[in-house]
């Protein structure tokens, strides 16, 4: 990768190298942008010390921190997986629950509304039946009230004829 100072680094540990990147001897690059890094060579051979020192100082914090003995913790994730498994079931039960307690709460309902209409049905039969006596017995009352009895000069042959049919 370059660098604005005009260095190029690598990661493996190399030390940079100038490059040129059409800067004159004169101090100031070509595109007239900075001062050329090769006007300055005190102060050029200081920051490469600089980033040396850097490098050298991060590879040995690095080595440092892969090198040293890790603590293995005994990993806590099994009680809550146990938990998590125990908050699913209990939650899986209650959901199971409110629809069983729903679909049985509706099948009552219905065998209630079922024996309700046959409640009805039935006292619905027993009001019929009884208008149906209620009728019968006005049209005897009509019949009786409308028919005749024989006069009174006339009974003795009614009585004969009725001896006569039985």
């Amino acid at each position: 990768m370059s660098f604005t100072n005009g260095f190029e680094g690598r990661m493996d540990g190399m030390e940079p190298q100038a490059v040129n990147n059409g800067e004159s001897a004169a101090g100031v690059s070509a595109a007239g942008q900075g001062p050329d890094p090769g006007a300055h060579p005190g102060k050029d051979a200081e920051l490469e010390r600089v980033l040396t020192d850097f490098r050298r100082s991060v590879h040995a914090w690095s080595d440092a921190v892969y090198s040293r003995p890790r603590v293995l913790v005994a990993p806590a994730r099994q009680q809550r997986s146990w938990r998590k498994a125990g908050a699913w079931t209990l939650g899986c039960l209650l959901a199971a629950g409110a629809a069983s307690g729903g679909i049985y709460e509706r099948r009552h309902r219905a065998e209630l509304a079922q024996v309700a209409a046959m409640r009805e049905a039935e006292h619905q039969r027993q009001l019929a039946a009884e208008r149906a006596r209620e009728a019968e017995d006005l049209l005897a009352r009509v019949d009786s009230d409308v028919s005749r009895e024989v006069p009174d000069a006339l009974e003795p042959l009614a009585q004969l004829m009725d001896d006569q049919n039985q």
